[in-house]
């Protein structure tokens, strides 16, 4: 909007004078305070009918107090008022707060305002003439400073919806009991310690959150609470809960998650709508210690962080912080000397994100903590949490950070169920090196501890024990913890100044070997990495000890088939370098020396050009067969589940799921190898849901890393749609192309389509039909059937489409549904019902006008001008594009299909209308 202040409010009376009601919006448009104060100059009669008012508040402070002061509160009939930040992002994306910081008195004389939204601001206190407005039916608060609540706000007699979240509450008042119409009550991300018993007196309450506090116990009175059907208690400190909660009549979900629930009631541990995860259920409470991950000073803050934030504070007395990705940090006091803001972020783990050698396997998601350059003055302890990997022989679980332009690997332990307390951080848990922990399939939920002097990119990685030693000018021995056998002496006299060397063995399994070979007898020692910090040669020859390959000894061992192979990185060359050594055999062992370290590898074979083998061999370490299953839940058909797992686990997997999936129908285990990016297409009917933030342009990533627990749960169709009729599809997955050094079965998985297929594997999906259909479902989420929206002059939108505009307008949505001639009455009826979820919220105002212009001429222009109309240019423009390729993309299927005949111009003469397309 580019017209000066004097023509957009002239434009504006005359809008209202044309059709009395229509809103006044200027939320998002700049300068919206000077246009307000320019039509409130002129004082038009249209303008003291409006009943919807929005203003962002990222504007300059003095201009909004003017602005807000000059409005004649008294004359308007305002029903709804939205003064919200939030609309404005950081450097780093976080939502920005307004400018808000109090609201004029003469606010009070809003007899009819039913619906004040002031979040996003910098409220302090609640100003006094909030609690004027008898007719206030909902009450937005949230991402304010509010430190306390006043009591006169349990007295508004109107009050249903009160919503106070990510602020600094630490006490509630006690006449808020008293607010017998309150039915949403959101306390989220505060600072409470306690609950007053008084709560209990809210009759008509039916959702409660007070999730992400500080709350060790719970009053009784909450099983008064006869209407309640929500309540979400998860990310607090409490250790008991009432037992009357089993017994409220209408409860359907009780959230507990991420508490220290040691014991429960029975009924509540049985009770199906009860969510317990992250809770020491059964265990014994440890005598004169702290509960896990809970700060030994009682008054140092404690952080829960959810989802939507990215950004915390930390002063110089410490806190502990629980991200939602469940990291978790401990700041001890006097770590910072000024207060500071840390900001995180998670990322996909891209191969070119992480730093993996040829034999790691990363088990986590990348962690990036800024700011980067700060040093702490005290180590900051760090959690993260990682996926228990396969059983595996000699493997370590380390966190490896970027530090100086270069990854590094940290000192970590391994800690169970929960992080322990900060008293015993610098003390391991387990008197033996917790690295070297065996892990099982049903192994608890683990983290890896480590602690840091500054802040960069962290992540967990699984990878060969590294044994390291400083080597002196007189010598030493080192050996291998997990491989015996395998040794490094050095004599006195290899290195003039003292170096630091490290160790790492890989096997390799004689079956595969065998397989790879051809060979029945073919057998190799451990692959083994030396390397060293010091200059690139010793000055002494020095001895290394391999194991001889099994089933070999040195008494009869046929020395023309024993072969030393050597390999210097990055080259990808073995060298067969037996004639330039001396072996000294015993009856278990080889030993040679060398005055360089590298990579070296004995192998007993009847192949004379071993260079070649070694390299398919080394190829084949690297690259991990694994199953991918596709299960459907019993309890809910519309999800299915798609895991990667080794090819190994599959049976016990299945069993393990039989509870919970249907499986392994709908489809079978398909044979895929790690290592590399799969895309998964869903066709015909198989939607993916948009709203992941793993999800592209309509298909979910694959980045599978070896023995990472890669699970993905696939959202398909609605329920209306499978109340009409089954639900047919398959689900594919391809790739760009297909590695040289990929083994055979991958090439003739390729192969199958034809010669320049990218499809390596297709499942079938079916989903049934479900049992009972007879009307249409009703409920408070968005299920809508398949529709296309146009013509085949103007073109067609699919569903598809349509959810791709609606995943795009965020906070613009009003404003579009009010230039499509959306009442609004019905935008306050949609803002009600999904009033916690603005995507909703968007969906089904989009989805609700569709179906109502369904089949009429003109719709798809009518959307795209209300789009521009609204200032949304980019989006009418992707409309348009989608609208020009599907008529390219239906005529050229026209034309290969030989439904139609070309004109002379190429274009073809018949062109019925598409069908509908999920």
């Amino acid at each position: 909007m580019d017209a000066v202040p004097e023509q957009a409010a002239g434009a504006a009376a005359d809008a209202a004078e044309a059709a009395p009601g229509t809103q006044l919006n200027l939320d998002l448009y700049p300068g919206g305070c000077r246009r307000l104060l320019h039509l409130c100059a002129q004082q038009p009669l249209p303008l003291l009918r409006v009943e919807f008012l929005r203003l962002s508040t990222h504007e300059d402070p003095g201009l909004l107090e003017a602005t807000l002061a000059q409005v004649p509160w008294s004359l308007l009939h305002l029903r709804s008022l939205v003064l919200k930040g939030g609309q404005n992002r950081g450097p780093l994306g976080a939502c920005l707060r307004g400018a808000l910081t109090t609201l004029p008195a003469g606010l009070s004389g809003l007899a009819h305002l039913a619906h004040l939204d002031l979040s996003f601001n910098r409220l302090e206190t609640l100003p006094a003439c909030v609690l004027q407005l008898h007719s206030l039916a909902a009450l937005l608060l949230s991402h304010n400073g509010l430190s306390e609540l006043p009591e006169a706000l349990g007295s508004l007699p109107a009050l249903t919806f009160l919503t106070a979240t990510h602020n600094c509450l630490r006490r509630l008042p006690t006449a808020l009991g008293a607010s017998s119409t309150l039915q949403c009550l959101d306390l989220s991300e505060n600072l409470l310690d306690a609950v007053p018993p008084e709560i209990g007196g809210l009759s008509s309450l039916c959702e409660l959150n007070l999730a992400s506090n500080q709350l060790r116990n719970l009053p009784a009175s909450l099983a008064g609470l006869r209407s309640l059907r929500l309540l979400v208690l998860h990310s607090n400190l409490l250790t008991s809960v009432p037992v009357g909660l089993a017994r409220l009549p209408l409860l359907m979900h009780l959230d507990l998650r991420d508490n220290q629930l040691r014991d429960l009631p029975p009924e509540l541990l049985d009770a199906p709508f009860v969510r317990l995860q992250g809770n020491p259920l059964g265990k014994a409470s440890p005598d004169g210690r702290t509960p896990p991950a809970a700060p030994q000073d009682p008054e140092m803050p404690r952080l829960f962080l959810t989802s939507d934030l990215d950004s915390f504070s930390v002063t110089p007395r410490g806190c502990s912080v629980t991200l939602a990705s469940g990291v978790r940090l401990h700041f001890p006091a006097g770590a910072i000397t000024t207060p500071l803001t840390i900001h995180y972020r998670l990322w996909l783990p891209e191969p070119g994100l992480v730093s993996l050698g040829p034999h790691d396997f990363l088990l986590s998601r990348v962690l990036e903590l800024q700011p980067h350059s700060l040093a702490f003055q005290q180590a900051v302890s760090l959690w993260l949490r990682f996926e228990p990997p396969c059983a595996r022989r000699c493997r370590q679980v380390v966190v490896r950070t970027r530090s100086d332009g270069r990854w590094s690997d940290l000192e970590t332990h391994v800690e169970e169920e929960a992080p322990k307390a900060p008293d015993s951080v610098s003390s391991p848990p387990h008197p033996h090196p917790p690295q070297l922990c065996l892990f099982t399939p049903n192994s608890p939920r683990l983290w890896a501890r480590c602690r840091v002097l500054h802040f960069s990119w962290f992540l967990v990685v699984l990878r060969p024990v590294s044994n390291t030693c400083l080597v002196p000018p007189e010598g030493t021995l080192l050996c291998s913890s997990g491989h015996p056998g395998v040794k490094v002496t050095f004599p006195p006299g290899a290195t003039e100044e003292p170096c630091h060397v490290s160790m790492q063995v890989v096997r390799m399994a004689g079956r595969e070997l065998r397989a790879l070979l051809g060979e029945p007898d073919a057998a190799v020692s451990p692959l083994l990495c030396l390397s060293q910090s010091g200059p690139p040669e010793f000055l002494q020859p020095v001895t290394v000890q391999l194991p001889l390959p099994p089933g070999v000894s040195g008494f009869s061992v046929d020395r023309s088939r024993l072969h030393l192979l050597y390999r210097a990185p990055p080259t990808a060359s073995w060298d067969d370098i037996t004639a330039q050594v001396a072996l000294e055999l015993t009856h278990l062992y080889a030993r040679f020396q060398v005055t360089h370290f590298s990579w070296y590898w004995l192998w007993y074979t009847t192949k004379t050009c071993v260079e070649g083998l070694a390299r398919k061999a080394w190829a084949r370490l690297r690259l991990h067969r694994v199953n991918l299953i596709a299960l459907q839940r019993r309890r809910d058909p519309e999800q299915v589940l798609l895991q990667c797992l080794p090819r190994n686990k599959v049976d016990a997997t299945l069993r393990r799921l039989l509870e919970r999936y249907r499986g392994p129908e709908p489809s079978d285990t398909v044979e895929m190898f790690e290592g590399e990016k799969f895309f998964a297409a869903f066709e015909r009917g198989i939607d993916v849901d948009a709203d992941r933030p793993d999800c592209v342009d309509g298909r979910i990533c694959f980045v599978f890393y070896s023995h990472l627990k890669n699970v993905k749960e696939v959202y398909v169709s609605t329920t209306l749609d499978r109340e009409a009729q089954a639900v047919r599809g398959q689900v594919s997955f391809y790739r760009d192309s297909v590695p040289v050094d990929v083994p055979p079965e991958a090439e003739a998985a390729r192969q199958k389509k034809s010669a320049d297929a990218l499809w390596i594997a297709t499942l079938p999906i079916k989903l049934p039909r479900l049992q009972g259909a007879g009307g249409h479902w009703q409920g408070a989420g968005l299920s809508l059937m398949p529709l296309n929206l146009g013509d085949a002059e103007t073109g067609f939108l699919t569903q598809s489409n349509l959810l791709s505009v609606a995943g795009r307008l965020g906070p613009d949505w009003p404003t579009v549904a009010l230039h499509l001639g959306v009442p609004y009455r019905v935008l306050q009826r949609i803002r009600h019902e999904f009033r916690d979820d603005l995507d909703g919220q968007i969906r089904h105002m989009l989805f609700s006008w569709a179906e109502g212009h369904a089949g009429q001429p003109g719709a798809v222009e009518l959307l795209v001008k209300a789009l521009e109309q609204s200032d949304r240019q980019d989006v009418a423009e992707e409309v348009r594009a989608v609208l020009e390729l599907g008529r390219h993309k239906y005529q050229d299927s026209i034309r290969r299909t030989g439904l139609a005949p070309e004109d002379p111009a190429g274009a073809p003469a018949l062109q019925p209308s598409p069908p509908a397309q999920a």
